[in-house]
């Protein structure tokens, strides 16, 4: 069983994406854990705020199985892939990291957003403290207590309904 992290986050609809991502994830996986649900500005671009979090989930699915089931879970909540990077998104979810492996194939691991956005880094600081990143060599707190980024000021965790979530019915 591998523990991985993920990074869930929409600015369209985004209460409405973010319940449906995270009960996908939960029929996926068992014993999902949640951090806070943040809200921030857009950044790159301006666009309506963003809802982000970091789910922790254990699997023995690979990364390339783990990546594939978040595009099929993306594309059902209509997400769109022919737009600029820094866009509006129906749903947004990465795998930030699996265990402490460190790749390039079949994706970039860990994630390099994990130490450039604090909309990754502190949901992920809240629920693995003491963790330490595999290349940093750091603990996501002390990385959290040291993060400079100017791009990013403002983001604040918010209440949260989960109506139904985390249902194990299939959603429709």
């Amino acid at each position: 069983m591998a523990t991985i992290y993920i990074s869930i986050g929409s600015n369209q609809n985004a209460e409405q994406q973010i319940r449906y991502g995270v009960k996908r994830l939960n029929e996926m996986f068992s014993e999902l854990e949640l951090s806070s649900v943040y809200e921030s500005e857009a950044v790159g671009f301006e666009g309506d705020n963003f809802l982000n979090l970091v789910a922790k989930a254990e699997t023995q699915l690979t990364i390339s199985q783990v990546d594939q089931a978040f595009k099929r879970i993306e594309s059902a909540a209509g997400r769109r892939r022919d737009v600029p990077k820094f866009s509006d998104r129906a749903l947004d979810i990465d795998l930030l990291l699996y265990d402490d492996l460190i790749c390039d194939k079949p994706i970039k691991l860990p994630r390099f957003e994990v130490t450039k956005h604090a909309f990754v880094l502190l949901p992920l600081a809240e629920i693995e403290p003491n963790r330490v990143h595999p290349i940093e060599k750091n603990s996501y707190k002390n990385m959290w207590m040291n993060f400079r980024q100017k791009e990013q000021q403002k983001l604040w965790a918010i209440p949260f309904d989960w109506q139904n979530a985390f249902s194990k019915e299939l959603s429709k």
